[in-house]
């Protein structure tokens, strides 16, 4: 199987779910979204989640997507960084765990927390107080980090610093990795399309965007999206939630259904998974078909539960659904 390094901000999930869209409202958070909140705004976001019943689990959306190719079998690094504070050793800890190498490098602020708002309708919609993981700098990674890497990928969420971004993949390359970029939130994608374009157009071979990054970042709706996607890099992907997902690989198009979901709980991490599902399909050298259908697979599983720990009976029926699609 061959290697795969994630790079994004090493944020801890503070989950609550709420009974409405009101206190989106009162926050100045709209729904759907991801905010970056500062100091200013943190003591808001943490007096209401105070009133809310709360879980916790390792996050960041490069680090949701190691963590399920980790219980896939695979074993990916993350590099990220935290602070030298509980939530740091919970981080590291958690992915020592489960099958991570974590190449974290150490802050001397706090560790960071996605505090991440879910309604009704499983949506979600993050308050992000980045801390420590976005004081990553270019002078913190070494080519030592990515000594084995077939595939970097990055979270689009890094895009506040492009010196990183280009860092990274300028040590990825010099290792003939290939490049893979989830364009992270339709806001962020908006907020530095220019930045992002560039990064599409010259240094990325596998992009995924769902349908709003996608219109986002082309102007056009899902299928001709798909197709000026596809004209800038090798691999595009463009997840439709319950509609499905379609990829176009060197001028193939492949399109599969979603797995089908009685209840949806909750859709944190539901990208995230299903770009594992794909990164597994390509690390094993899979044809499309069989990579989206794993997305498909991983994704329908995560919205069933809130956040993103699925139990173990979970992750073994997902790995034996996995080997049927082996070629």
């Amino acid at each position: 199987m061959k290697q795969i390094i994630g790079i994004g901000n090493a944020l801890t999930d503070v989950l609550a779910q709420v009974s409405d869209e009101n206190v989106l409202r009162v926050l100045a958070l709209p729904k759907g979204s991801m905010q970056l909140i500062d100091d200013s705004r943190l003591p808001d976001i943490r007096r209401a989640m105070q009133q809310m019943m709360i879980s916790r689990a390792t996050g960041g959306s490069a680090g949701n997507t190691m963590l399920a190719l980790a219980n896939l079998g695979a074993s990916p690094a993350f590099i990220g960084k935290v602070g030298d504070d509980e939530t740091g050793r919970f981080y590291a800890d958690n992915a020592v765990s489960k099958g991570i190498r974590p190449l974290l490098i150490q802050s001397g602020l706090p560790s960071g927390i996605a505090h991440t708002f879910i309604t009704p309708d499983g949506e979600r919609t993050f308050a992000t107080y980045l801390g420590a993981a976005g004081d990553m700098q270019p002078d913190d990674l070494d080519e030592t980090m990515f000594s084995g890497c077939d595939y970097l990928y990055i979270e689009g969420y890094l895009v506040q610093n492009h010196a990183l971004i280009r860092r990274a993949i300028e040590l990825a390359k010099a290792k003939g990795a290939k490049v893979c970029l989830d364009l992270a939130s339709y806001n962020i994608v908006a907020a530095d399309h220019a930045f992002f374009t560039e990064l599409v157009t010259e240094s990325v071979d596998v992009v995924f965007a769902n349908e709003e990054e996608a219109r986002t970042f082309t102007g056009k709706e899902a299928e001709e999206a798909l197709s000026s996607l596809g004209r800038l890099c090798e691999i595009a992907v463009v997840k439709m939630g319950k509609r499905g997902s379609a990829i176009l690989c060197q001028g193939e198009r492949t399109f599969v259904e979603s797995m089908p979901v009685a209840n949806v709980i909750d859709t944190t991490g539901a990208g995230d998974f299903y770009a594992a599902g794909v990164m597994y399909g390509l690390l094993n050298g899979w044809d499309m078909v069989r990579c989206a259908k794993a997305g498909s697979l991983l994704a329908g599983y995560v919205i069933q539960v809130i956040g993103t720990t699925l139990p173990e009976k979970a992750w073994e029926e997902i790995r034996t659904k996995l080997l049927c699609y082996r070629p």
